[in-house]
């Protein structure tokens, strides 16, 4: 492609800066106005330097995309509510043999989950469960952390679902969710297995040594605690809390009208006892007719005693009755929730069109659920689907700029993809950059011009191409702490955890992350089937 007049190339080049500067950096001191406001005014200076026209801008924005990433993002939130990661946590200590095995367990949950509901929601959700099951068993956190992490970048390389830029690589690739698997399943098991092994070496003696007891009796965690946690993400839902409060109060009401009966019941007790002492006394002063009257009065008080206690019997059994449908009914909703989860992932193996069978199945879990979907519709991350909206304008921009082609047309010859030196070039270069630009814009920048290369030669290599930048890209993520969104939300959710935090530091992740992902990257490639 050739290069853009000289201003333009200038101003789409500074806008592309501030957009990098604030993806990677986003508290940056002089504009620390976060990454989603970055990729808005990347988007919108493009505009006004008019390196792209207001049309070009809108059709910059990829809908596709946006309806898969918003589809499972609604699927992970009814998920998550029907307690799926809480079942993933128990078994993270089920029948736990140890820290090795509570290691090895840890990497293989990570990435199973994280190639079916996205690498940063199994972060979020099981980051607490690892911490907690660590101080339980009196084990350091950080390489349960890092395995957590890591597992999770790697497993997510599996499918089109699993992380935003396979998201892009299977939209713009055309490639199946079932040509995806296949070819990326065989280096994703072998790299968990690997990173899993790595993490055991470096960390063989710190495993296997405890804590003092008296460290122990400050560090153990109930087992209830472990199993109970609940992700709570920053948005809760208003239906929960309402729902539960409506529950209180009908059971507050339950309860007064117990108590009421069963204060009945006493002064109606204590009334038959006085009433007694009474005519006894009476019999001695008082006439015959006296006497009736209040034997009268009595048997009108054992019979509303009676009631007091019929009334109270009734009331809970009618508690229990509304327990058990109760039960019965969230068994029955969490039952369609995993069963829609299984249809959609067949029909995403069967072929059919991503976003519209992620939106589909989305829809049929909002009326399943058969409730105002507002509360779960607010736990959907619309910062990210805006920050891509901006990506994709501010990187399209970019490109028209003729720099990003001009770069490749010097690496073309270095990368082709059918001779072994190529190959290793061509990783060297995705790793680069998806460390420094992040792993979607190095897709959107280079995905194009790869697969466009490699299509000269044959369209296996072409399809081979996809999914070595899909592999790379990801697990690339695994070099530093700012290498992907999974390892920050590990190290900032581990942070924040109110009796547990931990700081996982740069330099504990660096020491593990450079070995790992070059190994892991490299005996992938070797696997990796087009």
């Amino acid at each position: 492609m050739a290069m853009a007049p000289t201003v333009k190339v200038v101003l789409g080049s500074i806008a592309f800066a501030i957009f990098w500067v604030l993806a990677v950096f986003p508290a940056v001191p002089f504009l620390p106005i976060g990454r989603t406001a970055g990729s808005l005014l990347g988007a919108m200076l493009m505009v006004i330097f008019r390196v792209l026209t207001p049309e070009q801008a809108y059709a910059a924005i990829d809908l596709p995309i946006l309806g898969l990433l918003f589809g499972t993002m609604v699927v992970s939130v009814y998920l998550e509510r029907a307690d799926m990661f809480k079942y993933l946590g128990k078994l993270l200590s089920w029948k736990s043999r140890g820290a090795k095995d509570l290691l090895c367990r840890i990497c293989l949950i990570s990435a199973i989950s994280s190639a079916l509901f996205t690498n940063d929601t199994s972060c979020v959700v099981l980051t607490e469960f690892v911490l907690k099951i660590a101080r339980q068993q009196n084990l350091p956190p950080h390489p349960f952390l890092l395995a957590l992490a890591s597992s999770a970048n790697i497993g997510s390389s599996a499918t089109p679902i699993g992380n935003p830029q396979n998201l892009v690589i299977a939209v713009q690739s055309k490639i199946t969710f079932g040509e995806f698997l296949v070819g990326i399943l065989p280096a994703m098991l072998v790299g968990v297995a690997l990173n899993a092994f790595i993490l055991l070496g470096m960390y063989w003696k710190l495993l296997s040594v405890y804590k003092d007891d008296e460290e122990a009796a400050n560090g153990v965690v109930a087992e209830e605690e472990v199993v109970s946690h609940r992700f709570s993400p920053a948005t809760m839902s208003h239906l929960t809390s309402l729902n539960s409060q409506e529950w209180n109060a009908n059971h507050a009401e339950i309860r007064n009208r117990m108590s009421s009966v069963e204060n009945e019941i006493h002064i109606c007790s204590s009334g038959e006892f006085e009433s007694a002492r009474s005519s006894s006394v009476s019999k001695e002063v008082t006439s015959d007719r006296l006497a009736e009257k209040g034997d009268h009065a009595v048997v009108s008080k054992r019979f509303s005693s009676t009631n007091g206690l019929e009334q109270a019997n009734s009331l809970n059994s009618f508690e229990e009755n509304e327990d058990v449908a109760k039960g019965w009914k969230g068994v029955l909703w969490k039952a369609c929730v995993y069963l829609v989860t299984i249809g959609m992932l067949i029909a995403l193996l069967m072929g059919l069109n991503m976003s519209w069978t992620a939106l589909t199945a989305a829809l049929a879990l909002i009326v399943l659920d058969f409730k105002d979907a507002r509360p779960c519709l607010e736990k959907v991350s619309y910062s990210l689907l805006i920050f891509f909206c901006g990506m994709f304008i501010t990187v399209d921009g970019f490109n028209k700029t003729g720099i990003p082609g001009a770069l490749w047309e010097f690496m073309e010859p270095h990368a082709q993809i059918n001779q072994t030196r190529g190959v290793i070039v061509l990783a060297a270069v995705i790793l680069v950059l998806s460390n420094l630009a992040s792993n979607v814009p190095t897709v959107l920048l280079l995905g194009g011009r790869v697969a466009a290369s490699a299509a000269a030669i044959s369209p296996a290599t072409e399809k081979k191409a996809w999914l070595i930048l899909a592999w790379v890209s990801t697990v690339a993520g695994n070099l530093s702490l700012l290498g992907s969104a999974a390892n920050l939300i590990v190290c900032e959710q581990a942070r924040r955890a109110p009796p547990l935090g931990y700081n996982l530091s740069f330099w504990n992740h660096l020491k593990f992350g450079v070995p790992s992902t070059l190994m892991v990257t490299a005996v992938g490639l070797m696997l990796m089937r087009g």
